[in-house]
């Protein structure tokens, strides 16, 4: 099952994202896809915001994993880069460090990816209007978007 929102703002992101950190839960994996600019890393900054990581959040282009500290730990990750080669780098590690795993360019890494997690990509409608489309798999990610969405 699939749930749609459409956001009007990065405020009304941020917000839908401290929403889901809410009903967090150790080794939670977010998958967030979608094209440049349409709002991943908004969403992470709103899952740190909520966990009360005061530090600035941006995307870990660069560095693939950026680790982050407050309620539980948030591990960030962009793996646009890696064109689905994970072997060296050790992202499977982050999925059971009891922290929430938030990973930008999921897709490719679909292979690699956990069987239970929660996907949201997102689709631009205008400059700042999003559709974010949630797709749960598992139960556990079922009833985190039943109470939350």
């Amino acid at each position: 099952m699939e749930y749609k929102v459409t956001t009007h703002s990065e405020m009304e992101t941020i917000e839908i994202a401290q929403n889901f950190e809410s009903e967090k839960f150790p080794n939670m994996i977010i998958c967030l896809d979608g094209e440049l600019g349409s709002g991943k890393t908004v969403f992470t900054k709103g899952i740190a915001n909520a966990l009360g990581i005061k530090e600035s959040i941006t995307s870990p282009t660069f560095s693939i994993i950026k680790e982050y500290f407050g309620e539980l730990p948030l591990y960030h990750m962009d793996v646009y880069r890696l064109d689905g080669d994970i072997e060296n780098i050790g992202v499977e590690e982050y999925f059971h460090k009891g922290g929430v795993v938030v990973i930008e360019w999921s897709e490719t890494i679909k292979d690699y990816l956990p069987k239970e997690r929660l996907n949201v990509k997102f689709r631009v409608l205008d400059e700042n209007k999003r559709l974010l489309i949630f797709e749960p798999i598992g139960e556990k990610y079922e009833e985190l978007c039943e109470a939350v969405l």
